[in-house]
């Protein structure tokens, strides 16, 4: 311990060593800022005696930022995203060449002295002094390796960057002393590595490893002499010794630091000819960063992951923390994108819709049982190049995960929702309406959740022919998408048990808002996303239990420890036996109902097609007991066109319909995604309704009416053993603007 005067203080040969101690720190300190020499250095000593002793010295390292590496659940690569492209290697993984490459040319006697190199403070005063300015500076390999640490640290806030670099007095003798620490603390192979490491080489380029796969394609352990050479000439300036933008200038540089390696004795003479006269050849990798960059139409998906751990609080409590934890990267991200329902998204995306169409469409996938999301895929491809007809804008999901901002009317996609609220409540399949083509019902007569009107107005519901009349069932209703008999069956189910099974089975609105609470709500009305409605359709073929939507499998750190996950978390929405009874009355709609065209031959398959006013929107949602597949179609960009009179993907539409576009994209996609495993849904009686004959006015329907979604020679059979007229087609094209189909 050092011996201090009776009053406490240091003696005055202890200040005196003090004084010179801080004065060789200071003549550093003015070998590498622009100062005149004569006067400065006893000025800087006396204004950091007293201070030198302030400065922390615990330098607390920041993790370096690394690539973020995304992968498929079969561990093939969808994406590499970072905010700054390194990946972190050992020194034995590091070529020697480069190791006494950048050691010959930053700091010669790196080995020799600690944090300071004294001789070269010297030097450089005494040259800085000659020419006026800072021709030559004395930092050493270990004050550089820290200033990297401050520059590290500060991210890509400007303002902070600048604090890190700014050539002050103050940041200089901060910087001295942490050098000194970390000489003390790490030794000189690990300060090597991590100045390595931690290094900008250019081109984006952050590390060894990086830099050595962007210009040579190759990693740093397999560096030439020739090549190291030239990295290590890279870091005194990255753009002036760029070799990609001047080949010429790079060789230059190459060339002295080769003769700085035979100088101090690196490389033989030998060595250095042979080297000097190879031309630098380069290999280069161009930067492959962001989903923009993913793999098999994935950019969506990837997109997805990134907003989910920017978003969800399993991966911090705070936006910042979160964004920290991205920012930093160097994670491995195990997803749950399936390969083959990618490919089979993705084909069946641009089966049916071109790019440059007037109208898009989405496609996306869910696991009945687990939640997780299989594919998610577009007509639209992943990209900023608006005359490539590429976009980010996610039509699968809402505007919290990069999509649109509330999603599209589902038209009636939603009326199983209504008919499993019946069910739940204890309506039998053969409960039957008897309604003309055209009805009129009172809002009153429908209850909120708050026990309240839902209006006071007439509701106006109208199916799309007029042939739509007389008795329906349960099972006939779904299989026709017969609005007059959905908007009595709201009103016996409850308008707020209908909106109550809806939240059960994941139909959302987003930014928190509320599901309206409107009659109109049983046709399809109100918005939601195809990712949600795909969901909604994985809880029936799981038998009634809900299961929210994951992406991310798992993801591991790049010390290799495993991190937190959003898990899912499934609910019983409904008994098993609703799920059941629902799925068994969807049959009906791909077997000889409006979704003829999208069923599936060789297993058990059910779905629903869905219209909204105006054909705005199509959807067909559809299912197996092991894949949920939800596939929209419509205008994605501007005021919503309606489908009418266009040409989509290279064939004619009069009018665009749930079952004649979206159906066949739902049947290519599942053809596509499903294995030989064919499981069956739970055989259950469903009980239908008797109605008598009725007769069919010729002049109530007109050729052309309605899409024929059915084979001319399947006939309807809403009831058994009755017949009833043929109501060939699908979804309604308007609904007076109250309901939708």
């Amino acid at each position: 311990m050092a011996k201090k005067r009776s009053g406490g203080g240091l003696t005055g040969t202890q200040q005196a060593a003090k004084f010179l101690g801080v004065s060789v720190l200071s003549g550093a300190v003015l070998a590498g800022i622009a100062l005149p020499a004569a006067g400065a250095l006893g000025l800087a000593a006396k204004g950091t005696v007293e201070g030198f002793d302030e400065i922390p010295s615990n330098l607390k390292t920041p993790p370096l930022s690394q690539r973020t590496t995304i992968l498929d659940s079969k561990g093939g690569l969808i994406a590499t995203v970072y905010s700054r492209d390194r990946k972190v290697v050992p020194l034995e993984k590091i070529s020697p060449y480069m190791q006494k490459a950048i050691v010959a040319i930053e700091d010669a006697r790196f080995y020799e002295h600690g944090a300071i190199d004294l001789k070269g403070v010297l030097r450089a005063i005494n040259k800085n002094a000659q020419s006026g300015g800072v021709s030559e500076g004395a930092s050493t390999l270990t004050q550089q390796y820290v200033k990297n640490v401050f520059v590290e640290e500060a991210g890509d806030d400007p303002e902070k960057v600048a604090q890190a670099t700014q050539q002050t007095i103050g940041r200089k003798v901060r910087e001295l002393k942490y050098a000194i620490q970390v000489e003390e603390e790490l030794g000189k192979k690990k300060i090597l590595e991590n100045y390595l490491n931690i290094t900008f080489f250019g081109q984006q380029a952050y590390g060894i490893e990086a830099a050595s796969q962007r210009y040579f394609s190759k990693p740093a352990a397999k560096l030439t002499l020739g090549e190291s050479a030239m990295m290590a000439g890279l870091v005194q300036s990255p753009s002036r010794f760029d070799p990609i933008n001047d080949l010429q200038e790079a060789t230059k540089r190459r060339n002295i630091v080769l003769q700085r390696m035979a100088d101090v004795g690196d490389i033989s003479q030998a060595e250095f000819d042979k080297a000097k006269a190879t031309p630098i050849k380069l290999k280069v990798k161009t930067p492959r960063n962001g989903c923009i960059t993913a793999v098999d139409g994935a950019g969506f998906f990837c997109d997805y992951v990134r907003k989910t751990i920017l978003s969800d609080p399993v991966f911090g409590k705070t936006a910042e923390d979160r964004q920290k934890l991205w920012n930093l990267g160097g994670l491995t991200v195990r997803t749950t994108l399936d390969p083959k329902a990618q490919a089979a998204a993705n084909e069946a995306a641009v089966a049916k819709v071109n790019k440059d169409d007037g109208v898009a469409t989405a496609v996306v996938q869910v696991q009945p049982g687990t939640g997780k999301v299989l594919s998610m895929s577009q007509s639209r491809p992943y990209g900023l190049d608006q005359k490539q007809h590429q976009t980010t804008l996610n039509l699968a999901v809402g505007s919290k995960m990069g999509g649109t901002t509330y999603g599209f009317p589902v038209g009636s996609t939603f009326k199983p929702i209504t008919a499993a609220a019946a069910l739940e409540k204890g309506l039998s399949p053969a409960q039957s309406f008897d309604t003309p083509w055209k009805i009129s019902m009172k809002e009153s007569d429908y209850t909120r959740c708050d026990g309240k009107p839902s209006g006071y107005a007439d509701w106006s519901v109208q199916n799309e022919l007029k042939t739509e009349k007389g008795a329906y069932d349960m099972t006939s209703a779904l299989g026709k998408s017969i609005n007059t008999y959905f908007a009595k069956l709201e009103q016996m189910a409850g308008l707020c048990e209908t909106l109550t099974m809806a939240k059960k089975v994941g139909y959302e609105r987003e930014l928190g808002k509320p599901i309206r609470q409107s009659p109109s709500a049983t046709l399809g009305s109100l918005e939601s996303t195809p990712l949600d409605m795909a969901n909604v359709y994985a809880t029936f073929a799981n038998r009634g239990i809900y299961c929210v939507p994951v992406v991310i499998d798992s993801i591991k750190a790049a010390n290799g420890d495993k991190l937190n996950v959003p898990q899912t978390k499934c609910t019983r929405a409904m008994s098993d036996h609703t799920a059941d009874t629902i799925n068994q009355m969807l049959k009906g709609v791909v077997e000889d109902g409006t979704g003829t065209r999208a069923g599936l031959s060789d297993r058990d398959n059910a779905g629903k097609t869905g219209t909204t006013e105006g054909r705005k929107d199509a959807w067909f949602v559809g299912y197996t007991p092991n894949l949920s597949t939800a596939v929209w179609v419509g205008d994605d960009v501007g005021k919503r066109d309606e489908m009418f009179d266009l040409t989509i993907g290279g064939e004619y539409y009069e009018k665009v319909c749930g079952g004649c576009l979206p159906g066949p994209i739902w049947r290519i996609a599942m053809t596509g995604a499903l294995g030989s495993d064919a499981p069956s849904f739970v055989d259950v009686k469903v009980p239908r309704a008797e109605k008598p004959k009725e007769k069919k006015k010729p002049e109530d329907d007109k050729p052309g009416d309605r899409e024929d979604d059915k084979p001319a020679d399947r006939p309807v059979v809403p009831f058994p053993d009755i017949t009833l007229p043929d109501l060939t087609g699908g979804d309604p094209g308007r609904g007076n603007g109250r309901g939708n189909r």
